[in-house]
């Protein structure tokens, strides 16, 4: 269940009904398609079968084929949080481009650590990291220039020592996280936010500004954007940062860190040794 002292930080109502509309538009699956991909390759070199699996909240279809395992599951997006799996009946569990929109994520990592078997999977991969700075900087630029004041545009990502932490909070073992830099190119600003529109990944965050944004904030954004972060051919660039992440629910068979005080040698003995010419 969601922890009540989480802070709520985004709209799942109003993050339903821009999925919705980027289905619509024609949705933008460039990095949905490329965690496809890598979560494939990972999965291949896990040298384990899974057979009861499940797919959380990935927008679209989601990536699990049936063909692959035994069972599959698809959990999709919802505006609560809930994970609506019994104990212990999962042996793999994905996720793709979901859990940055999540608001209390230590309960959902908790959730899918009570559902998965022990030695179950947890495979994951977020937006986090540096995604989307240059329009976080060029929309903060424009703001305090146009208007006064800067008002929440792009939502805070989480980057990889805060949820390798966040993993190991859940009761997950042998967390490791690591980071897809993606930098797409695009003509203007403009034109990077028509993608954002078809991943349904606009501004979802309850503090966001309810009025629009003035169309002089706007040109100005995309002047501020191009003066800073365009290449040598006008072009700008766009740094998307895909988290992954992976756990296992715990089991007497993974390794296991040294109790403190249980090493055979001392470091300070080691130090010694190596300082003797």
């Amino acid at each position: 269940m969601d922890d009540p002292a989480a802070p709520i930080l985004f709209d799942r109502a109003l993050l339903l009904r821009r999925q919705a509309r980027a289905q619509k538009l024609g949705p933008a699956t460039f990095l949905l398609d490329r965690v496809a991909e890598d979560l494939d390759e990972r999965l291949t070199a896990v040298k384990r079968e899974f057979s009861d699996v499940a797919d959380i909240w990935t927008p679209g279809e989601g990536l699990l084929s049936r063909d692959r395992f035994k069972s599959v599951a698809r959990v999709a997006p919802t505006q609560d949080e809930a994970v609506p799996f019994r104990p212990e009946t999962l042996d793999l569990a994905i996720s793709a481009l979901a859990f940055q929109f999540v608001n209390d994520l230590p309960g959902a990592f908790a959730q899918i650590r009570r559902t998965l078997k022990p030695d179950g999977l947890l495979l994951a991969a977020l937006i986090g990291g540096d995604t989307l700075t240059e329009l976080r900087q060029s929309f903060a630029a424009a703001e305090a220039e146009c208007e006064g004041g800067i008002s929440p545009r792009v939502a805070p990502f989480a980057d990889l020592r805060d949820v390798g932490a966040l993993l190991q909070r859940a009761g997950l073992a042998l967390p490791v996280t690591d980071v897809d830099r993606v930098v797409v190119r695009y003509a203007d600003a403009f034109a990077l936010m028509g993608d954002l529109r078809r991943m349904g990944a606009t501004n979802i965050l309850v503090e966001r500004r309810r009025t629009p944004t003035r169309r002089a904030t706007m040109f100005r954004m995309a002047e501020v954007y191009a003066e800073r972060f365009a290449d040598s051919d006008g072009r700008i660039r766009a740094t998307f940062d895909i988290v992954w992440l992976s756990a296992w629910a715990p089991h007497d068979s993974q390794q296991k860190p040294l109790r403190p005080g249980s090493a055979k040698a001392s470091l300070e003995e080691a130090v010694r040794k190596a300082r003797k010419p």
